[in-house]
């Protein structure tokens, strides 16, 4: 039991994407997944989060939010971005675009509160961090990716944002290329040169790497899915409905792994304090047998609750060897 058959069978190269609501254990896996390839098997690993309620530098005990990517251990790279910054960062380019491209000193101020609103779309953040998930693919030349992804959606959302972004960019793409015509039309009337569409070639370009990084998002062969799930009635109804979601996008969750797992010790636990923990084990015990009805084979390995916080490298390292190696339900 546990994921180090899934990788030998499959190998150890691609993205690996951690998915499921939040508070349940996505970053744990993804920091002792990474740890584990990068230490043990010598892989260049990229953990990447994408969640807002940053969790890599707490588990990693580092100040990682922001900063860039930062060598935790080697062959181990991390990534935490400040989405919100990046936002920032894209409506100033498009601003200077605007300027540029119209030869302005200022932007009109209805235009600046329109882009400056855009910050608000909830979109906009989910557009960024694909973005930046994008870019990490294409240019920093890893072995593994492991993306920690955000507690909505289930991941699949990003391959649905995917699809949206896609759209908007061929929008965008045919009214420029008709705008060009007419362009094209006007010099030659005048005797002109036609000259090169710079924002065309640059919409290209995102279309490009939006294809690029979807058909890989999406390649099976590739690309991994695993759902973090605890032994609780809320998480296996949220397990449940991701499984429908991925279904209707004809993908495949690579496996599930369940979290946060009593000991079977509390069973027997004494006194008063023992009784609490002893009806919690109970408790869990009905609904781990649900998950092995509900979803069987596809449990790939199962973390215990941890007598302390899993964060630090020695901990991290602990819980490496449980989802490498642990036992089953």
């Amino acid at each position: 039991m546990g994921l180090e058959s899934f990788f030998e069978q499959k190998g150890d190269k691609g993205i690996v994407i951690f998915a499921g609501k939040g508070g349940l254990g996505k970053t744990t896996c993804s920091a002792g997944l990474s740890h584990y390839m990068a230490s043990k098997r010598g892989r260049r690993v990229m953990c990447f989060s994408t969640d807002p309620q940053a969790s890599l530098s707490d588990i990693f005990d580092r100040d990682i939010f922001g900063k860039g990517t930062i060598q935790v251990i080697p062959n181990l790279d991390v990534v935490e971005i400040d989405a919100d910054k990046r936002v920032a960062d894209y409506q100033a380019e498009v601003k200077q675009k605007i300027l540029t491209m119209y030869g302005l000193t200022e932007l009109p101020q209805e235009i600046e509160e329109y882009i400056d609103s855009t910050s608000a779309e909830p979109a906009m953040y989910e557009s960024a961090t694909y973005d930046a998930m994008a870019d990490l693919v294409a240019t920093s030349h890893h072995d593994l990716y492991v993306f920690d992804m955000p507690p909505f959606g289930h991941g699949v959302r990003m391959i649905a944002m995917a699809e949206i972004l896609s759209k908007w960019v061929g929008k965008i793409t045919e009214a420029r290329e008709k705008a060009q015509e007419y362009e094209a039309i006007a010099a030659t009337l005048k005797g002109g040169k036609v000259s090169e569409d710079e924002v065309l070639r640059e919409l290209n370009d995102i279309q490009a790497k939006i294809t690029r990084f979807t058909d890989l998002m999406v390649d099976q062969k590739r690309t991994s899915f695993f759902m973090v799930l605890i032994p609780e009635r809320m998480a296996i109804l949220d397990t449940e409905r991701a499984l429908q979601m991925f279904d209707a996008l004809g993908l495949q969750m690579a496996g599930l792994i369940v979290n946060q797992v009593y000991p079977p010790e509390l069973l027997e636990a004494k006194g008063e304090a023992g009784e609490f923990m002893r009806n919690r084990a109970q408790s869990q015990q009905k609904y781990l047998a649900e998950i092995k009805s509900k979803f069987g084979s596809k449990v790939v390995a199962v973390l215990p609750m941890y007598p302390k916080e899993p964060r630090g490298l020695d901990m991290i390292a602990r819980v490496s060897e449980d989802l490498m190696h642990g036992p089953g339900l």
